[in-house]
């Protein structure tokens, strides 16, 4: 098993869906853990809560990480708190659905803002310190349907296709600095975003399912432990599906 016992993580979007799992599943191998929260701070203190009972350190952090200033001071509160910035893991989502015509500027733009914007911001961020340090992980969670594109979600889509060509880019540029840059595209994972959606929507999705089930934040947040461990430190620039075979 492999375990990443002393390291430091940030999650964004850590209160709730695969960030929540994504944290609680670091800390089990042993990191710490800034879960940051957008707005449900009842939420991510009860991560935090979880995570300290496994017996490692975690603090809750409000920031909108669409906004520079705010991803910049998450990541300076990190670095006091912590003393470093081992891994990053760039979770935080939302979506805003509606069909290209009736599709209002400001669901463009918060999407836009929060799911490209944000990784920008953050990844940023805490690349300034991994550079100094010559060492880290930073996971991106994309989505299947920013390699295959969804009717009803043009803002959801480009932004998930932004963080692909962006993890592209930025793993290039900082692989000579020791620090590994990899997406995760989930499919169809059952979490309160697809909660939401109608029957027939949920229906018609599993039908795409090779294995004929959802997916798990768990499933993801696996993965991403994976990537963030020695054994995976020869792997960068990836985009890895976690998605029952949904895209092939």
């Amino acid at each position: 098993m492999f375990e990443l016992g002393g390291k430091t993580a940030i999650v964004t979007g850590g209160s709730r869906g695969i960030g929540r799992s994504v944290a609680l599943c670091f800390a089990k191998l042993g990191a710490n853990v800034a879960v940051n929260y957008a707005k449900n701070s009842e939420a991510a203190e009860e991560v935090v809560r979880e995570i300290k009972a496994l017996g490692v350190d975690a603090a809750a952090y409000a920031a909108d990480v669409a906004v520079s200033e705010a991803a910049n001071s998450l990541v300076e509160s990190t670095i006091k708190r912590f003393k470093t910035v081992d891994i990053l893991v760039n979770s935080a989502g939302i979506n805003r659905d509606a069909l290209l015509l009736r599709m209002k500027d400001e669901d463009w733009q918060r999407v836009i803002g929060t799911n490209l914007s944000g990784v920008f911001n953050c990844t940023r961020a805490a690349a300034r310190i991994m550079v100094k340090q010559r060492h880290g992980r930073i996971i991106n969670i994309s989505s299947v349907v920013g390699i295959r594109g969804n009717a009803g979600q043009a803002n959801y889509s480009a932004s998930k296709a932004g963080v692909i060509g962006f993890t592209k880019a930025v793993s290039k540029e900082l692989g000579r600095r020791g620090i590994t840059v990899n997406a995760i595209a989930p499919g169809y994972i059952e979490t309160d975003m697809t909660d939401k959606l109608p029957k027939n929507v949920k229906e018609e999705m599993l039908k795409r399912v090779v294995l004929g089930r959802p997916g798990t934040p768990e499933d993801v947040a696996w993965l991403a432990a994976f990537l963030c461990s020695d054994p995976a430190s020869y792997i960068t620039g990836q985009i890895i599906g976690v998605d029952g075979g949904i895209v092939m």
